[in-house]
């Protein structure tokens, strides 16, 4: 990603023997060939072959040197990436595999992130234009809020540049969406928790005038229709919890949920899980011996939570790989099938959901 700042780098040019000894046998080591070779590598001299020739400049890279300025990459361009803020670690993780992907095509990523109050999206869109980016990447932007409107990317796509929509489809947009199956990852969850017996079951998420949302609620619903035991009509109304994606935003429906008499709750993000956590502790409920917590996304530190949290995994490395080849085959001039991609959810099964209390 573009950065303001550079950490230093040791140079890994050969010079005069000394420094250069020591250097040379790491390389070699760690690429598995002979100091000879690296120092053929870094001269740029003839005789190597090419996987050969990569695994050296491999080392070079990992191990923290400078490349000599004959084998630097150049960019093939930059590539703008939009995100909201990253105080939701699932931002982050889009981010750094979006990053990681455009960098290893020889593209400059350049990441913009959006916090309140903060720049506007159309605001990063024309700094990024105006900076000539080959394409640009939205993660949860304004095509994810049905009250938007979509020309700011329309007038994208007639100007022709290459843009992918992560996680929120809009009709009217001539464009790559790549969208986690909200619906499918609903009938997981809720499947899962009227197996351990659960038939009170809440959903807490964040406002309804995003499309993932309303994917979500709809696909809660049919779930709950589908899984009813003739027990009686559930007010899902009731139920159905939106507040604001944030640890207080979980809390604040944890409570409601728990006093509208759940026994289990599915959650629109991890970060609102810990909200939800703080909730049955503050009501005295234990988790999961009267209250099941069900998360989304699969953020790393949710082992770490106790109980560790049982969640529905959203693809983060094969969503963006989809976006980054789809905004790159654009670049080259590819013909790209414009379109939403919907990406399977998974059940990770842990210790924060249990049979239901008695």
């Amino acid at each position: 990603m573009v950065s303001t700042t550079t950490p230093s780098k040791r140079s890994a040019e050969v010079p005069a023997p000394g420094g250069a000894r020591g250097r040379l046998a790491d390389l070699a080591a760690y690429a598995g060939v002979s100091e000879a070779t690296v120092s053929r590598v870094l001269n740029d001299k003839p005789g190597v072959a090419g996987a050969t020739r990569q695994a050296v400049l491999t080392a070079v890279d990992v191990l923290g040197y400078e490349r000599p300025s004959k084998l630097r990459r150049n960019s093939a361009g930059l590539v703008g990436l939009i995100t909201p803020e990253l105080t939701n670690p699932v931002f982050p993780m889009f981010a750094q595999s979006i990053e990681t992907q455009m960098a290893a095509a020889g593209f400059t990523p350049v990441l913009c992130t959006q916090t309140p109050g903060g720049v506007h999206e159309d605001e990063y869109v024309q700094m990024l234009l105006d900076r000539g980016v080959s394409a640009i990447v939205f993660v949860s932007g304004y095509h994810a809020d049905s009250r938007a409107g979509v020309e700011r990317y329309t007038s994208l796509r007639d100007r022709g540049l290459p843009i992918a929509l992560v996680n929120g489809y809009r009709e009217g947009i001539d464009a790559t969406f790549i969208s986690h199956d909200d619906q499918a990852s609903m009938r997981l969850a809720v499947r899962h928790l009227r197996d351990l017996g659960h038939t009170r079951i809440g959903f807490a998420t964040g406002p309804a005038r995003y499309v993932p949302v309303q994917r979500r609620i709809e696909g809660f619903r049919e779930a709950m229709a589908d899984l009813s035991t003739g027990e009686g009509a559930l007010d899902l109304d009731e139920l159905i919890c939106t507040t604001l994606f944030s640890v207080e935003g979980g809390a604040a429906a944890g409570r409601q949920l728990i006093e509208a008499g759940a026994t289990g709750i599915i959650c629109g993000s991890d970060v609102m899980a810990l909200g939800v956590f703080r909730a049955a502790s503050q009501l005295g409920r234990s988790v999961p011996g009267d209250l099941s917590i069900v998360g989304g996304d699969d953020v790393p530190f949710m082992t770490f939570v106790d109980p560790p949290l049982t969640t529905v995994r959203m693809d983060v490395m094969g969503m963006a790989e989809a976006a980054v080849t789809a905004v790159l085959e654009e670049i080259a001039g590819e013909p790209v099938d414009r379109r939403e991609y919907l990406f399977d959810p998974e059940l990770i099964l842990r210790e924060s959901t249990g049979p239901a209390p008695r």
